[in-house]
């Protein structure tokens, strides 16, 4: 069985990018066992990948991409979080998604998938938690989907 950081390396992935936070907040916050992830948007290396809006701008396939690289960014937070000790990690308890979308676009859980997916990818079971996947009139510098995160640890 492969260890977490196994996992991520397989997948490709690179956690040790950061965005920098680009407001008054902080990246994430641990009370007791719990620790909320801020949103996250589709910047890689401080550059917005995917814009727009669904069912004009963007396919479903492309929103899941855009979803799945706001996961990398909820995991370069959790691992800061954790120091990098991914045996900590219980579960992922919640996820709420966001997707920019055209007013006639009902597909949001398909996209929200590009994010649970890349989760059980990384931690099995453990990495199905509950979701909201909703639709909205805009996010912030005109990211495609925007997922903050809940995580239960050791």
């Amino acid at each position: 069985m492969l260890q977490i950081s196994e996992k991520i390396i397989s997948l490709g992935i690179d956690i040790q990018i950061q965005n920098q936070a680009i407001a008054n907040y902080v990246p994430y916050k641990i009370v007791g066992n719990i620790v909320y992830i801020a949103g996250q948007t589709c910047r890689k290396n401080g550059i917005m990948q995917y814009t727009g809006k669904a069912g004009i701008d963007y396919d479903i396939i492309m929103g899941q991409k855009a979803t799945r690289l706001c996961g990398v960014n909820i995991l370069s937070n959790l691992a800061q979080a954790i120091q990098g000790d991914w045996e900590r990690v219980v579960s992922c308890v919640k996820m709420s998604i966001f997707v920019q979308s055209a007013d006639d676009f009902y597909e949001h859980a398909q996209i929200a998938n590009g994010v649970s997916d890349l989760m059980t990818d990384i931690f099995g079971d453990a990495g199905r938690g509950v979701r909201v996947a909703v639709g909205v009139n805009s996010l912030p510098s005109n990211s495609a989907t925007e997922v903050e995160a809940i995580f239960e640890i050791k």
